[in-house]
């Protein structure tokens, strides 16, 4: 088995691994970058409509607008100083990416061009602002461009489809990774100094997503398997506008650039939910919208769908409406959205420019994760006690500057800036310290664990128990919630994960691009985030930004202003039957802003 030594090593390529690489590299520090994928095929490049910052380019805007429209889309449960943070280096990240050669919009004065997104306000909530900067509608796309071509003009080693499945901790350090080569099936040790996480979500759970086929939460769950915590995990946001069965994204930028929401009455319905800021509202709010009108019978021809329009006669009208005196031609909508009417012209038939386009919400983004400081150092506990070594960014991360629910653009925000505080952090932790040993045979449990998988015969295949847990996931887990459904789906992930120990099929025993037996790997990883989260929605009474429940229906701050912490015990094998999690409620969110300005201060939401 091939060892590599290496003073910093980054899990995932997307844009929180890419900076992290580059600051640690920048730093002095010995980098390579681990990825399943190569690199620009990560998932942040699926990103669309803009990176938020208060810049000010076209209208007034302040961090501190920033800051509050964060937290209170967040539903008070963000940490209000990573809140700080995020909004307050947004602006240096952003400029930062245009130095670096960012080919952003512009205005006609040549400065980053913005646009209105859902949940973005000027001077705490009085109307909507151009706050996120966008290259057309493929600005994660080229974030993650940029990064990579300064990542190897920095000299940053790739470890491309190197898949991570376990991570190496003795005494209570993280000493490194062990990876599979793909296109061998060898294991490798990475052995390091400091190891930081950016693996991305796991929409995978749900059958409607957003999110890759190669999203399934695998940095999370090896960290989850290890001892490390998972924090917030009963949020998940689910996005208001995906294509209709597909769960393709539409970018948020279709709203701000003026499209609306239209049920099958032909009817704004947003203007009932959000009457200030309609279409606009934080996707939460939307999403709950949208399943009101369908499930009172106001879907598009009695199906599960809604419009969404961005015809300019539909846009134009509303816009008279408003009083608004600019106006939307198809020209426009074709140089500002290209991807969107690409996809809907491609997957659906639909001209964008001249029919509305058929949506549903889709499961999007997580909030929670492994829990870490604004330094992206892992925390365990409720004492913020920090775990030697390990680092995490992006959406596998809970800093938790999202809270309850992330605002539109946010997330490429947290991604730079988080991402880049965990490479500078990562830089200064590797200076003057030796390599911790590593312990002995540091692959035998996931080699064991492998090969179980590889030479499992029984009924089942990964497929199989895949879609019963998206479907459970979907139906008890989603959107809205309540007691009974949760449990169901409690239940049946596992039975599915006892299954899995016990009934599972592999057809191919190869070595070389096994995806059979990764696939169901992923699989085991899938289904212990959806039992976490599951059981971490259970445990909390109260409806609170993407976690709403029908049974408790009002936000519960005397009691639930907390963050979750659940644990398992610790093993690398899925456990069948009821695991016993231990949850820990005693880590309370920090209110730091609100200590100093009573607009931070929880509050019922209105828009």
């Amino acid at each position: 088995m091939k060892t590599h030594q290496y003073e910093a090593v980054v899990v995932g390529a997307g844009g929180a691994g890419l900076m992290a690489a580059l600051y640690a590299s920048k730093g002095g520090a010995k980098v390579a970058v681990i990825s399943k994928l190569y690199p620009t095929r990560s998932h942040t490049g699926t990103a669309q409509g803009g990176i938020g910052a208060a810049l000010g380019n076209l209208e007034e805007d302040k961090p501190l607008w920033h800051a509050y429209d964060t937290v209170k889309g967040g539903d008070y449960l963000a940490d209000q100083n990573a809140v700080h943070v995020l909004a307050e280096e947004a602006i240096d990240a952003v400029i930062e990416l245009e130095h670096m050669g960012l080919p952003f919009d512009r205005t006609p004065e040549g400065r980053i061009s913005q646009r209105r997104f859902g949940g973005h306000t000027s001077n705490f909530g009085e109307k909507p602002v151009r706050r996120a900067c966008h290259a057309a509608d493929r600005t994660g796309h080229m974030i993650l461009q940029t990064l990579y071509q300064q990542c190897i003009k920095q000299n940053v080693k790739f470890f491309d489809e190197f898949h991570v499945i376990d991570v190496i901790m003795n005494g209570g350090v993280c000493v490194g990774v062990i990876a599979v080569e793909l296109g061998t099936g060898e294991l490798h040790v990475f052995h390091s100094k400091a190891t930081l996480f950016a693996t991305g979500g796991w929409g995978r759970v749900w059958s409607v997503t957003s999110n890759a086929h190669s999203l399934t939460g695998d940095g999370a769950a090896v960290a989850f398997r290890r001892g490390v915590p998972m924090q917030d995990m009963e949020f998940y946001q689910f996005h208001p506008t995906g294509i209709y069965r597909m769960g393709i994204l539409i970018t948020e930028g279709v709203r701000g650039e003026g499209g609306v929401l239209i049920n099958n009455r032909g009817e704004r319905f947003m203007e009932k939910y959000a009457p200030n800021i309609k279409d606009l509202a934080s996707r939460d709010v939307v999403s709950r919208a949208i399943y009101l009108e369908i499930r009172e019978g106001r879907g598009i021809k009695g199906k599960d769908y809604v419009y969404l329009d961005i015809t300019p006669e539909t846009v134009n009208r509303y816009l008279a409406e408003a009083g608004e005196t600019r106006r939307l031609d198809r020209e426009t909508v074709e140089k500002k959205l290209p991807d969107i009417l690409d996809f809907c012209r491609t997957y659906l038939g639909v001209d964008p420019v001249k029919e509305p386009m058929p949506i549903q919400p889709t499961a999007h983004y997580a909030m929670g994760g492994i829990p870490t400081n604004v330094d992206a150092e892992v925390v365990i506990d409720d004492k913020w006690t920090v775990l030697p070594g390990m680092y995490a960014a992006g959406e596998v991360a809970c800093v938790s500057c999202h809270g309850a629910n992330r605002l539109g653009t946010n997330s490429l925000v947290d991604l730079v800036v988080f991402g880049r505080r965990g490479g500078k952090a990562m830089a200064e932790y590797v200076k003057g310290i030796d390599y911790s040993p590593l312990p002995a045979n540091p692959a035998a449990d996931i080699e064991a664990e492998i090969a179980r998988i590889r030479g499992s015969k029984g009924g089942t295949r990964p497929g199989v128990l895949r879609s019963a847990m998206q479907k459970t996931m979907m139906e008890g887990v989603g959107v809205f919630r309540e007691e009974a459904g949760m449990q169901k789906s409690l239940d049946t992930i596992r039975e599915l994960k006892s299954r899995f120990q016990t009934d599972l099929h592999i057809d191919d025993t190869g070595m070389k691009f096994n995806t059979d037996v990764i696939e169901a790997w992923e699989l085991g990883c899938l289904l212990d985030l959806a039992e976490s989260a599951a059981a971490s929605a259970l445990n909390r009474t109260e409806s609170r930004g993407a976690h709403s429940r029908e049974d408790f229906k009002q936000r519960d701050d005397e009691k639930w202003m907390v963050h979750t912490l659940i644990s398992r015990p610790q093993g690398l094998a899925p456990d069948g039957g009821a695991a016993s999690f231990e949850i820990n409620t005693n880590k309370k969110v920090d209110q730091s802003l609100a200590e100093s300005d009573e607009r931070f201060k929880p509050k019922v939401r209105s828009y």
